[in-house]
């Protein structure tokens, strides 16, 4: 079934210019990018995209690592995308993820507080119409 899913390259995978490698192993997929931006993200975003996390304890450095540079957002689109672009990215962990995976490949030491992790995919389709909605005027 085609799907839509919100798709980013983190602070980290901006400045590690892997934005490239990362966009090559989407279309190698067979995923196609429909909307494509780079943003640096403010705290009034970041609140409303990680809304489940305010008030945690590890939000704060969740939120400078998020505004310590610019993110590339993505729309993609493709057959059971959201599934598809989860497996690809790995695991959440970088150092647990299997090699092959963006996060198992690309990622660095993994850093809980702020969750320093290259990528972001939506957790389903209803997540990614949101994240949509979000970061992209639908005009």
């Amino acid at each position: 079934m085609t799907e839509r899913t919100f798709m980013m390259i983190k602070p980290d995978g901006v400045k590690r210019a892997k934005i490239g490698e990362i966009i090559k192993r989407i279309e190698n997929k067979g995923y196609h990018i429909t909307k494509m931006k780079m943003v640096l993200p403010d705290e009034t975003l970041l609140a409303q995209h990680y809304a489940e996390h305010v008030g945690k304890s590890f939000y704060p450095s969740l939120l400078r690592y998020m505004t310590s540079g610019p993110v590339i957002a993505m729309v993609g689109e493709g057959t059971n995308i959201v599934a598809g672009w989860r497996t690809l990215m790995g695991t959440t962990n970088p150092t647990k993820a299997a090699p092959g995976t963006i996060r198992g490949d690309l990622g660095r030491e993994w850093d809980v507080e702020a969750m320093m992790n290259i990528v972001h995919g939506s957790d389903s389709v209803e997540a990614a119409e949101r994240e949509i909605a979000l970061w992209f005027d639908e005009d």
